[in-house]
């Protein structure tokens, strides 16, 4: 295998195995030797990939400085299209000024012919209303998840009860007509779904779990798919 082909591999491999990812794994994945894995890691730590960890640990990509967007097939081209057109359709102003912010941020680094391919995709979504309701307080929700804050909730329950409510927010799910948030309930003192329209109010608390959250979802989906 061409050297640059195996860096390439190994990079897909770094992007796409759960992090961090031990050097054996890395090895078996990309069909090289672990001490091979050692030296193409430094390699793509000179070519300006920011690798983290080390030997006997695991290793996660951090930063691809590498990556260029006319490395894409035209099949993940289509794939990109088609899933940030989705995104597009789903009813939140935030993620759709993404998602068409992110198809020109690519468009404009694609050499003519895939861009073409990408302004003229066979791949098109069209929904004539918003698979869900505009949410207000989504931004607010996102944001709890990502800095790992509690937030505090007015929530309805389905007998029309209203309460409030401390959450430890874990994950935003999109069902297929359905938004809901998978959090810790610090009122109930265990994992809840909570429909997202159903929550009248959010206030960010400010106190942290971090670094909580990574392992309180995976507890809680390992949970869920035992059901």
């Amino acid at each position: 295998m061409a050297r640059s082909d195996r860096l390439f591999r190994l990079l897909q491999a770094l992007r796409t195995l759960p992090a961090p990812v031990t050097a054996e794994r890395l090895a078996q994945e990309t069909g090289v030797s672990v001490r091979s894995i050692y030296r193409d890691v430094e390699s793509l730590r000179e070519a300006g990939a920011e690798i983290g960890g080390e030997r006997g640990f695991g290793y996660c990509l951090i930063e691809d400085g590498r990556l260029r967007p006319q490395a894409f097939s035209r099949i993940e081209i289509e794939a990109l299209v088609l899933g940030l057109a989705e995104v597009r359709q789903m009813g939140d102003p935030a993620l759709a000024e993404a998602a068409a912010a992110v198809l020109g941020k690519v468009a404009a680094t694609l050499p003519s012919a895939r861009q073409q391919q990408l302004l003229h995709a066979v791949s098109q979504v069209h929904r004539f209303e918003d698979r869900y309701a505009a949410l207000p307080d989504m931004g607010l929700i996102r944001e709890g998840c990502w800095r790992e804050e509690a937030l505090a909730i007015s929530y309805t329950d389905k007998a029309g009860e209203a309460t409030e409510r401390t959450i430890w927010p874990l994950a935003i799910v999109y069902f297929d007509h359905m938004l809901v948030v998978l959090a810790w309930c610090c009122l109930r003192e265990g994992f809840r779904i909570f429909r997202a329209e159903r929550i009248t109010a959010v206030e960010s608390t400010g106190a942290s779990f971090r670094p909580k959250r990574v392992a309180l979802l995976r507890t809680y989906l390992a949970e869920l798919r035992k059901r």
